[in-house]
């Protein structure tokens, strides 16, 4: 796999003299695979943390991997309008009050994820079925919705996935729903707008999937000409969260070319001043033949060479996982292996074990250079 050195990517973006950087990386511990990663993010001013579904608060040893490698979750899918409105005269906040009731008893912050999920394809049908006689009708539609929510939990979410997934993934153009139809991109506006008054406190953000991979140029292009027109607006948009889902292209990705590529975008993000955050990180092995040594090896391999140039950017606020454990990751169901194979997503194995992924990341969090904490 062709690579760049560090210090190159670094002259890329420009981080030198821009982001105040050294070049050079400064090293935490000798041996960072024997602290937790959230010890190992805070020394260098970020969060670790990872997914949390309310099946897993069940499990002893998915609690004890959450409470010692993590100082922040996310709920995996119990705080998405699916969930919390599965009918239109139905609310149900049980899993997501017991996921940030798990979160405060044991002193973890918490992200909220997500106000609105922009694509039909994740949104309840009965909101699909809708057909608004105008723009007030739906602005006042989507504010009891996405205010009711962020009400509830208050100063206990301290950043809020306000939209995920606006642009198209092919095309990269604004996607349509039927709370689009009325208001186009000013729906965006409106939810983050209404989520400023309901949580000044809370950063808020953009959420999405474009990536490094060929398959993504469409899409990181229309990301960021949609983070510049709602900027022009004057949205309150703090930053952007970069999924760092890896579904596609492997095993040859990150080579020379796309790492260039995805350089030139976070520069563009950075330049309009945002945040960035890690929020969904895995890596899915679908391609990859089925030899478990080799299929860790690369993918750790990937993983450090993907952090290495993510941490260097002090924009890099915090770096979630979505999912701890290989066997419960969603990436099982997605994309699935043709040889049945189980997939090797995360961090630790099925048997609760950490692998070399999560080495690795402790690595990048040891070499990367410090930056202001939020």
């Amino acid at each position: 796999m062709s690579k760049i050195s560090r210090r190159e990517w670094l002259a890329l973006a420009g981080a030198s003299s821009a982001f105040g950087l050294s070049g050079c990386a400064t090293t935490t511990s000798a041996h960072p695979e024997t602290q937790p990663l959230q010890t190992l993010a805070a020394a260098k001013g970020m969060r670790f943390g990872s997914a949390m579904n309310a099946g897993q608060l069940n499990d002893a040893r998915y609690r004890e991997i959450m409470l010692r490698e993590c100082s922040t979750m996310v709920a995996e899918n119990e705080f998405k309008w699916y969930s919390v409105y599965p009918a239109p005269d139905v609310v149900n906040f049980e899993p997501a009050d017991r996921l940030f009731a798990f979160a405060g008893e044991n002193e973890l912050t918490m992200r909220g994820h997500t106000l609105l999920w922009h694509r039909e394809q994740y949104s309840p049908q009965w909101v699909n079925d809708l057909e608004f006689s105008s723009a007030s009708e739906t602005a006042d539609f989507v504010e009891e919705k996405v205010a009711r929510i962020v009400d509830r939990y208050g100063q206990g979410i301290y950043a809020w996935d306000v939209v995920n997934e606006a642009i198209d993934d092919e095309t990269g153009v604004f996607r349509e729903t039927s709370l689009s139809a009325k208001m186009g991109e000013g729906l965006i506006d409106h939810a983050f707008h209404v989520a400023k008054a309901h949580a000044p406190h809370a950063r808020l953000v953009y959420n999405d999937f474009m990536s490094w991979e060929t398959t993504s140029t469409a899409h990181r292009a229309g990301v960021l000409r949609f983070l510049e027109r709602l900027l022009s607006r004057d949205v309150p948009l703090d930053g952007l969260g970069i999924q760092s889902h890896s579904n596609y292209e492997m095993p040859d990705e990150f080579t020379t070319d796309k790492q260039r590529e995805w350089v030139a975008f976070c520069d563009e993000v950075a330049g309009m001043g945002l945040e960035m955050y890690i929020t969904e990180f895995d890596v899915n092995d679908t391609q990859l033949k089925p030899d478990i040594g080799y299929r860790d090896a690369l993918i750790a391999s990937y993983t450090r060479d993907y952090f290495d140039l993510m941490l260097s950017y002090p924009q890099v606020k915090e770096v979630l996982a979505w999912g701890m454990v290989d066997d419960q990751n969603w990436l099982q169901g997605f994309l699935p292996r043709s040889d049945g194979v189980l997939k090797r997503p995360t961090l630790y194995d099925k048997d609760y074990k950490p692998k070399a992924v999560r080495n690795a990341l402790a690595s990048a969090f040891a070499a990367a250079p410090y930056r202001q904490p939020i």
